[in-house]
């Protein structure tokens, strides 16, 4: 999937323009919207990995300050892969996105990831359970970006479709 954010003055100059022909081509570029099926797989997978980790948080020994470390974790690496992922797609579309808030999701997606390594290397757990909690966070993060994705293409095209049969 190529998308085409440019928001180039021939771009702007066909889509002002009202003919139909440069604005059939100009939506064209971006009738890419994700299949029901993604859609439905990348939920299923998010939510199979924040219950799988969340599970194996409530069945495991670990005192409640531990469980509470790892369940904040798994919040904070979820809202930081979703701000990265959106920075990134508003820089694309040429929205405007502060370098400071760019850098600061960034950091606190990397952030997350790093407290979860150091927390389960330093954890008193079988390899096994650290390998299972590893898993089961990277899977939601991945999810949760690929939900945030998918999301925002739906929304994209269905606006400009509204756009479009307007004019």
């Amino acid at each position: 999937m190529d998308y085409n954010f440019n928001s180039d003055t021939t771009q702007e100059k066909q889509s002002k323009s009202g003919s139909k022909s440069a604005s059939k081509k100009l939506f064209k570029e971006f009738d890419q919207k994700p299949t029901p099926a993604f859609i439905g797989a990348s939920w299923v997978v998010l939510f199979a990995g924040i219950i799988s980790y969340c599970i194996g948080l409530w069945n495991s020994d670990m005192q409640l300050n531990e469980r509470g470390y790892y369940f904040t974790i798994l919040l904070f690496g979820l809202f930081s892969a979703i701000s990265v992922q959106k920075s990134v797609r508003d820089r694309l579309e040429g929205l405007q996105v502060t370098d400071l808030y760019y850098g600061i999701s960034w950091f606190s997606a990397l952030s997350a990831i790093l407290l979860l390594v150091i927390g389960l290397w330093n954890a008193d757990l079988l390899l096994s359970e650290k390998g299972f909690y590893g898993m089961s966070y990277l899977l939601s993060l991945y999810a949760s970006i690929a939900v945030q994705k998918n999301t925002r293409d739906k929304s994209y095209i269905e606006n400009n479709e509204l756009i479009l049969e307007d004019k």
